[in-house]
């Protein structure tokens, strides 16, 4: 359990702290560096009541950042369906074909968008008559053998007072990179997250499929703030699990309102059809965190429904928010005062001389300043730690927006200074160099692989699915185990073999 401090030195005052007051047997005295895991949450995994049952729809996170190797662009990242089990076939995970996926930009402060870049999907499935999402394996994304594909289109609205000015598509028919099934059924994935980048006529690119999930976190902060005790800490609850993202790199110039003004305000909606055949908006996000800890429960449902220029009616959830009265309870870590004027700059206006835009009407946006370079070196703790580059300046996706928020809402800005954290600093993979930016998905057949031996398949699956503890003199049970694992292998085999002969006769469809 280590404390998140900017240097090594802090490091080691603040451990030696901890360490002097457990030793006194004072969690108490402790908690002003011990709580380092604090009031974590999840940046938008199911965050509200209703939309926590509809994971097609849900905004699990919203990154934009000025692009680091082409800073003349932005790059805007919007990712839905959480906790995407890698091997959770044979259904894999797609976008909903009846939803509008909606990225919304305001580039004059005024809480309204001027421009939304509308995704909209269509699901299509070669051959009806099989279980399968791939019938063997696929080396492209027009492989015949990729059962399942989905193709999208993007819409540019141009908007005034909420009024629709114009409507163009700028994509049609982009396809899709696929849930990673596994190596036996995707041996290349990369290939695949290649071919589904696509460049478009305006200059921007765009991206949409399954990726590693880029928040970091430790989830079990919902267990009475880690267990009451911070026996529950450290882990990156999220690794190993995956997301759908929609990416798109677009330049600078496309999205704000001039050179003089280049801060833009984005967030994120999904829309999907009611009983009467009306669209309804039934997911929202822009800065993280804020409808998981920020809004309470009667609060959660209508803030997905609501839009920016109606964030009046939650301002009292910023200015006299509930996390740190509950922190203060558990570890007596003392509240800063109320109002909590400082979390309206973060959360709602942008802070001033960074990235709040003249005449600003406060709104739960994620904010922009798309004339300030990405950094050389990016800082995780972004702004806090003299990076202008990162959060709350936008988001970019090494970001710990967990430690920043904490440290933010335990009052950094009003002269408590504090080194908080979850005690997990970076992302289990690694994120690209370039567009979409994003790590591959993590392939379904992660895991323990069976461990046989010998040459021929019935040797080689015998030792594999001999039970933990058996001994290698119970040739009965290894026995056993071969026989049956080897009559399963045939039998999937023969039907395997007649269906092929079938299926080939579908595939031109």
């Amino acid at each position: 359990m280590t404390a998140n401090a900017r240097s090594g030195s802090g490091r080691r005052s603040i451990a030696t702290l901890i360490c002097g007051a457990l030793a006194a047997g004072g969690l108490a005295a402790a908690g002003a560096t011990a709580l380092q895991p604090g009031a974590a949450s999840a940046s938008s995994h199911r965050e509200a009541p209703l939309i926590s049952g509809q994971p097609q729809y849900d905004n699990t996170d919203l990154y934009a950042f000025v692009s680091p190797d082409k800073p003349d662009t932005t790059t805007v990242i919007a990712n839905f369906v959480p906790f995407e089990e890698p091997a959770g076939g044979p259904n894999f995970y797609t976008f909903a074909d009846d939803a509008q996926y909606d990225i919304h930009v305001d580039n004059n402060g005024d809480a309204q968008g001027e421009l939304l870049f509308r995704y909209t999907f269509r699901t299509h499935t070669r051959n009806k008559n099989t279980f399968l999402y791939n019938t063997g394996p696929v080396t492209a994304l027009d492989d015949p053998d990729l059962n399942i594909t989905q193709t999208y289109d993007i819409d540019l609205l141009k908007l005034h007072n909420q009024k629709l000015l114009s409507r163009t598509k700028i994509a049609d028919d982009v396809p899709v990179a696929p849930s990673n099934v596994g190596k036996a059924s995707m041996p290349d994935y990369g290939t695949l997250r290649d071919q589904a980048v696509h460049k478009l006529a305006s200059g921007a690119t765009t991206f949409a499929g399954q990726a590693d999930d880029p928040f970091f976190a430790d989830l079990r902060v919902f267990d009475l703030l880690y267990g009451g005790n911070l026996s529950e800490v450290g882990n990156d609850t999220l690794k190993g699990y995956n997301v759908n993202s929609l990416a798109l790199q677009v330049p600078n110039d496309y999205i704000r309102a001039s050179a003089q003004q280049p801060v833009v305000g984005i967030w994120s909606t999904v829309q999907r059809k009611d009983a009467h055949g009306d669209w309804t908006q039934v997911s929202r996000l822009g800065n993280p965190l804020v409808n998981e800890v920020v809004n309470p429960q009667k609060d959660k449902d209508t803030f997905n429904a609501s839009a920016p220029w109606n964030d009046g009616q939650f301002l009292k959830n910023v200015t006299n928010p509930e996390l740190p009265g509950l922190i203060e309870g558990i570890y007596k870590i003392k509240a800063p005062a109320e109002p909590r004027t400082d979390l309206v700059d973060v959360f709602l206006k942008g802070v001033k001389g960074l990235n709040q835009p003249p005449h600003v009407r406060p709104a739960e946006e994620l904010r922009l300043n798309t004339a300030i370079k990405p950094a050389a070196a990016p800082k995780r703790l972004g702004v806090l730690d003299g990076d202008n580059a990162g959060f709350p300046n936008g988001r970019r996706l090494t970001d710990d927006v967990i430690d920043e928020a904490l440290q933010v809402v335990e009052g950094e800005l009003v002269g408590s200074k504090n080194d908080l954290g979850d005690a997990v600093d970076a992302n289990d993979k690694e994120f690209g160099h370039s567009f979409p930016y994003l790590a591959e998905p993590t392939s379904g057949s992660r895991g323990p692989l069976a461990k046989g031996s010998g040459t021929d398949v019935r040797n080689q699956l015998g030792g594999g699915l001999q039970p933990a503890g058996a001994s290698g003199t119970d040739t009965r049970l290894i026995a056993s185990s071969a026989a049956a694992g080897v009559a399963g292998v045939l039998l999937i085999g023969t039907a395997v073999f007649w269906w092929r002969r079938r299926a080939s006769r579908y595939r031109a469809y």
